[in-house]
């Protein structure tokens, strides 16, 4: 196949034909972490190497940072506190930029890249995180990678990779009030199956998707890859192009504009093939809410839970397993259940539109007592630009608790976790069994303004009720 841009993009990286099925592929832009990148740096020093391209790595911290006050050091978790200080003698000893603590750029990776402007079309871009599928929303070929291959990429700034299948996913219609980003991708992993993508490249197109700002465009590409496919993009456009600009590691003057003019020369057209198109309309489509323990298992917030019997035969068993895990019963509604914490943040829904969203909601309400609420900014740009908007004395005055940038609860490596059995309405990108640092927790998906329509609440609630 060719002529879509995943095509184009695979084709100017590729160095060379390792076999029928596998090349070697260049990669424009590696960003790393300190959870998956301690190893791939000693696995360097043992074989005294050097990062290839040190001015094609961008390192930050994320994942094991404390929300809640990160001057404290050393951390009172020593795993938390080793990971941190490898990743800041590894940046400084083989020269890579770094968004350390104290950095005004620091933050989750899949926020600070794009904030940056470090993120562009026409890139590859690999990190050792799955849902690096974010970035695709600039019309860029990026995908997580595992240790060993974040060592490889250090070492030789290329990979070997089996070319993906591309699927074109024409969403069409406008969004009713109280659907967002969040709504659109909950529905289309529904509907493909959280195993529909596997081989697949996702493009997103149509004329919903080119309604959608940059932000929640990296909403529905973050999630791709909760959907089987490793990649996930959007085609770069004007929109794309206004976002750019300006940015700290964008193209200037003359430089921006020869950068355009490659950005919509790789986009694909009406000459583009695919190997498989997959249309879907979302003119009636409601608030989604995840009910089980994948993301593949939503429903529309006033619809009944699934009846197992009813249910197609491959997904028997893991919705058995989702009733027992999360406590609910076949026919039963989501609405009105209870919830326990109600978590805003993550690579998914924590930037600065988020944020405007959820305080549109609560402004001048009160959370309910019973829930504990967190709202946790992707990034120390984004904390700044909440603060200067005054969303933080928002939240606060509401009954959140306002903290610092991290990845906080989505994955609780770091003290935000759930305990017990309690349930979170959650913003997050996962609703997997453990996923928020208790074996018993529950989790249920959600757009920003759903969670905070539930922590008004106290439960599961509609959020057009209150907008």
């Amino acid at each position: 196949m060719s002529n879509n841009l995943f095509n184009r993009v695979w084709d100017l990286h590729k160095v060379s034909s390792l076999s029928e099925t596998m090349d070697q592929l260049f990669i424009g832009l590696h960003l790393v972490h300190e959870v998956t990148s301690p190893q791939a740096f000693q696995a360097l020093r043992e074989r005294n190497l050097s990062v290839l391209y040190p001015e094609r790595t961008i390192a930050t911290v994320d994942h094991i940072v404390p929300t809640q006050d990160q001057r404290i050091r050393p951390f009172a978790d020593s795993m938390a506190e080793q990971m941190l200080a490898a990743i800041e003698i590894n940046s400084q000893e083989f020269g890579v930029q770094f968004f350390g603590l104290g950095s005004e750029s620091q933050g989750i990776v899949h926020i600070v890249g794009p904030e940056n402007g470090i993120t562009q079309p026409g890139m590859t871009i690999a990190c050792g995180d799955s849902h690096t599928s974010t970035h695709g929303a600039f019309g860029a070929i990026a995908f997580g990678i595992g240790t060993s291959q974040v060592r490889d990429v250090l070492a030789s700034q290329t990979l070997a990779l089996e070319r993906l299948k591309v699927r074109k996913i024409e969403v069409s219609g406008s969004r009713s009030s109280g659907v967002y980003a969040k709504d659109i991708i909950l529905k289309i992993i529904a509907e493909l199956g959280v195993m529909g993508g596997i081989g697949y490249a996702y493009e997103y197109t149509g004329e919903a998707i080119a309604s959608l700002s940059m932000e929640e465009r990296m909403t529905i590409c973050n999630m791709s890859i909760e959907g089987g496919a490793r990649i996930g993009y959007v085609n770069p456009d004007q929109t794309t192009i206004d976002y750019l600009r300006g940015r700290p590691f964008s193209p200037e003057g003359a430089a921006f504009d020869k950068a355009v003019k490659f950005w919509q020369d790789i986009a694909s057209d009406e000459r583009s093939t695919y190997d498989d198109i997959y249309q879907f309309d979302i003119n009636s489509l409601g608030p989604m809410v995840t009910w089980g323990i994948t993301p593949g298992q939503a429903i529309s917030v006033e619809d009944t839970l699934p009846i197992v019997s009813e249910t197609s035969e491959s997904e028997r068993e893991v919705a058995k397993k989702a009733y027992e895990h999360m406590g609910f019963s076949e026919g039963q509604k989501l609405l009105g259940t209870p919830i326990d914490v109600a978590f805003i943040g993550s690579c998914t829904n924590g930037r600065i539109s988020d944020l405007q969203e959820v305080a549109d909601v609560v402004k001048g309400r009160k959370i309910a007592s019973t829930v504990t609420g967190l709202v946790v900014p992707g990034s120390q740009k984004v904390k700044k630009e909440a603060e200067a908007r005054g969303l933080d004395r928002i939240f606060t005055e509401a009954g959140f608790q306002w903290r610092d940038a991290g990845c906080s609860m989505c994955l609780a490596m770091n003290p935000d976790k759930l305990t017990g059995r309690q349930l979170c309405a959650s913003s997050s990108n996962r609703n997997f069994i453990g996923r928020q640092g208790a074996p018993k927790g529950r989790t249920l998906l959600m757009s920003p303004a759903m969670v905070a329509a539930a922590a008004l609440s106290g439960a599961i609630a509609d959020v057009r009720e209150i907008i």
